[in-house]
């Protein structure tokens, strides 16, 4: 390890030219703030066992290929196109520890290379997104704009495979097409000097070897290579065409290249009529907009499954947690149970399957109404009370629900329903479990109704992760890409909650 800080130090810079830094990156700079304020050691430990200390050429600096990723995911631009704004942009160098007048940058390659072997897995990557969070959830504490005691809202918001409607040939084809386009609006003769199409083939690999003859007869003609239009379609269709190449190569299932796709990806469900495939990202939040914990999984896995271990991260950042909100999706036996072991108040409705149980076998065809939270009979007739109750010789928790005799008397359907004389008739649903009554009283409570009203900030976070962020579609294939584009996306997110909540905090100081 100790190796590994000497080979990957930033060595210290004694230019007289990067005064100019102090002078032109302002002091509010979010670069400027997560320089002064993120020690980015984490990153040479987390990733000290994808280096040799004893074989190879001297590494490039660890630190500073990490902080390309977060440039790269913040400005969503290619590796080419990073590496030509580094040499011209003043905050780019500062950010990544480059003298003002520096020249010598990285190869893009290295860059890419960064990506794919060092961080070797999905759960190294995982490491890296939760010391990340923990390190902003700091951040927030030193700033005095979260508490140690806080309530976390949980939920989850998907992030839309690469290649989900189209597969990896079919988005070759869409980016190829896309540059020859452009190409043809700076010169129209170009039509006779592109490449033999390989597209009806319905092979990716002759897509592969089609974009590399393509892209052959671009390079060469320094008028798009100077066209930055041109240039950056260019690059992402380079990046694609590489990144296809190496998943294909890494691949341990042979599958048909033709409709190949991101094979760690799945298909999950947002309601019962829409789906989408790829990858949910699982987050804790607290009221103040600050995510503490996040966990990235294939698209098909259940909300729930995810609330002991986002619990558990988030109180790994030091957080102490009084109470979790969240949707129906976390009011399981099981989570309830290990709530209230850890003395967690759980703000979340139980859905009407684990409210109501199971109709008894005579009161079968009775249908629920949600929004009179009764039941309905047969004849179209609602229940006018329910009272919670036992019954069976098991003294088994039921909530039994009374209709109106008079109207039973007289029902077309009381054979089999309403027995003669009766002067009463009702129907039961036995709960399924003690902790389920027991929060079934809880929802009752002001407490749990002032607690779930937090749960709509956390809709407003996935929004701004997916459409002001860069979680809405995966920029890679497969779920170790994912999650490292959820980890820089995260950090900066909270980064600049945090700079906001900071100014809020000002103002109101002010006021006073």
């Amino acid at each position: 390890m100790e190796m590994l800080k000497n080979m990957c130090q930033m060595e210290m810079s004694f230019s007289k030219y990067n005064e100019l830094y102090d002078v032109l990156i302002d002091k509010d700079n979010i670069w400027r703030e997560i320089n002064e304020n993120v020690d980015f050691s984490f990153v040479l430990e987390n990733l000290k066992d994808s280096y040799s200390s004893d074989m190879g050429r001297t590494a490039e600096d660890v630190v500073r290929m990490f902080k390309y990723l977060l440039l790269k995911s913040y400005y969503k631009i290619s590796d080419k196109e990073l590496i030509r704004r580094t040499k011209t942009d003043l905050e780019f160098k500062y950010f990544l520890g480059y003298d003002v007048e520096e020249s010598n940058f990285i190869d893009p390659s290295l860059l890419t290379k960064f990506r794919r072997n060092r961080i070797k897995s999905a759960e190294t990557a995982d490491d890296l997104l939760s010391k990340m969070l923990e390190i902003t959830v700091k951040m927030a504490l030193d700033a005095g704009v979260i508490n140690l005691k806080t309530k976390i809202i949980l939920d989850s918001t998907h992030t839309l495979a690469r290649y989900g409607k189209l597969s990896p040939r079919e988005e070759l084809i869409r980016q190829a097409k896309n540059l020859r386009k452009k190409i043809y609006e700076v010169d129209k003769t170009m039509k006779e000097k592109m490449p033999k199409k390989r597209e009806t083939s319905g092979m990716l690999e002759d897509m592969n070897l089609y974009v590399d003859e393509l892209l052959q007869v671009v390079k060469q003609d320094e008028r798009f290579m100077e066209n930055a239009g041109i240039r950056e379609h260019i690059d992402y269709l380079e990046e694609t065409n590489d990144d296809i190449k190496e998943a294909l190569k890494n691949s341990e299932k042979e599958i048909p290249s033709e409709y190949s796709k991101d094979a760690d990806a799945r298909t999950g469900h947002k309601t019962a009529d829409t789906s989408f495939f790829g990858y949910k990202n699982h987050l804790a939040m607290t009221t103040e907009g600050i995510v503490t914990a996040a966990t990235i999984t294939s698209g098909e896995k259940n909300d729930g499954n995810e609330m002991q271990g986002l619990i558990e991260k988030t109180e790994e950042t030091g957080l102490e947690i009084e109470a979790v909100i969240g949707d129906g999706a976390y009011s399981s036996k099981e989570d309830l149970e290990y709530c209230k072991d850890k003395n967690i108040k759980v703000a979340s409705k139980l859905n009407k399957m684990i409210l109501e149980g199971h109709q008894s076998k005579e009161d079968q065809g009775y249908t629920y109404n949600k929004d009179a939270d009764m039941y309905v009979c047969k004849a179209g007739h609602m229940a006018i009370r329910k009272a919670k109750d036992k019954t069976g010789s098991k003294n088994r928790d039921v909530i039994r629900y009374y209709f109106d005799v008079d109207k039973c008397q007289t029902c077309p359907f009381r054979n089999g329903c309403y027995k003669e004389g009766a002067k009463k008739k009702s129907m039961t649903v036995t709960l399924k479990n003690p902790i389920h009554l027991e929060q079934a009283e809880y929802m009752e409570t002001k407490e749990f109704k002032e607690l779930y009203k937090e749960r709509y900030k956390i809709e407003a976070k996935n929004n701004q992760l997916k459409n002001i962020g860069d979680m809405k579609v995966a920029i890679g294939c497969g779920q170790l890409g994912v999650i490292i584009q959820g980890a820089s996306t995260l950090f900066l997110t909270n980064i600049k909650r945090i700079r906001t909540l900071k100014a809020e905090k000002k103002e109101k100081k002010e006021e006073k």
